[in-house]
């Protein structure tokens, strides 16, 4: 778990020390029904591998490195990120008989990340392909931090991928930043 959220640590920008505080929160939610993770383990490729050794990167990446991880879990009344959610629709008016239906039946990806250095080889496309395969959930719903003009590496994915907004500039109890909530229909 510390190797993973190490990555989590790095692909998100947070602080060192906040996987201390993760810890037991990401411990808890391995006991959730409907858990599945996926990780990406291997060596980045050789271009970053030639990046390494000129000096640009700390050292070579092992075969066998943690590269990225996924997971999530069957979403459900009184969970926090399903709560919060909820409450965040209903404050923009959406009808609480459509906000039931949308939180009913869905997998939350609650965490999907790649190792900084190894960002832009379809690591990400691959976990999320892999981690949502045979779901038996009617929908995924995850949330992503805002950016100008969806521009990053996470946010080409989803939309690659089909995702649409279900609620934008959204801000989540004990974070600041605005995120967004995506979600598309399963299977991808």
């Amino acid at each position: 778990m510390g190797e993973a959220l190490g990555i989590y640590v790095a692909a998100m920008g947070y602080p060192r020390g906040t996987e201390r505080q993760r810890a037991p929160m990401w411990a808890e939610h391995a006991l959730r029904v409907g858990w599945h993770a996926v990780a990406a383990v291997g060596d980045p490729g050789p271009g970053e591998r030639e990046n390494r050794e000129a000096g640009r990167a700390a050292g070579p990446v092992p075969t066998g490195q943690l590269l990225g991880i996924a997971y999530g879990y069957r979403g459900a009344r009184r969970q926090w990120w399903c709560e919060e959610v909820r409450g965040g629709l209903l404050a923009r008016g959406i009808p609480p008989h459509e906000v039931d239906v949308l939180l009913g039946e869905y997998f939350e990806l609650t965490e999907l990340h790649v190792l900084p250095s190894a960002q832009g080889q379809g690591l990400g496309e691959a976990m999320l392909r892999r981690l949502l395969t045979g779901r038996p959930e009617q929908r995924v719903l995850l949330s992503t931090p805002e950016v100008a003009e969806e521009e990053n590496r996470a946010w080409h994915l989803y939309r690659r991928l089909g995702f649409t907004d279900v609620l934008r500039q959204f801000s989540f109890a004990g974070d600041s930043r605005p995120f967004a909530v995506l979600g598309r229909d399963l299977p991808l």
